[in-house]
């Protein structure tokens, strides 16, 4: 399986790590994703959309805080991957982003997974 690193990038309260492991593309928030660090979350996942990488599992073990923007982020990359065959597998959820989805009702539409070897496939 190749698990070569892609690359990360930073911003204040946001760290953003992408790495390929086999088919999916594996992206790595971790911190806060609001309204002033989304772009930074946005950028890696279209860029794996537009190398055709459709299958994109975000590992969420890291990720402390999501706000409604940060949600958009994710649902926008849910559509556009599942528009190319793909989708997003949630992965490693912490228990303050996972209240976020169910609160919204977001985690009807996104694969969880417990971790992040869960969302890979087999």
């Amino acid at each position: 399986m190749d698990r070569g690193t892609v690359g990360s990038a930073s911003r204040g309260r946001l760290q953003v790590e992408v790495r390929t492991v086999g088919h999916s593309e594996v992206v790595t928030p971790a911190g806060e994703l609001d309204h002033h660090t989304a772009e930074l979350l946005s950028g890696p996942l279209e860029a794996a959309l537009a190398q055709g990488r459709s299958r994109l599992v975000i590992d969420c073990s890291r990720l402390e805080f999501c706000d409604s923007t940060g949600l958009n982020v994710l649902l926008g990359a849910r559509l556009r991957a599942e528009a190319a065959g793909g989708g997003v597998h949630l992965a490693g959820m912490l228990p303050v982003v996972a209240r976020v989805l169910e609160i919204t009702g977001a985690e009807a539409v996104f694969t969880v997974h417990a971790t992040v070897d869960d969302a890979l496939p087999g």
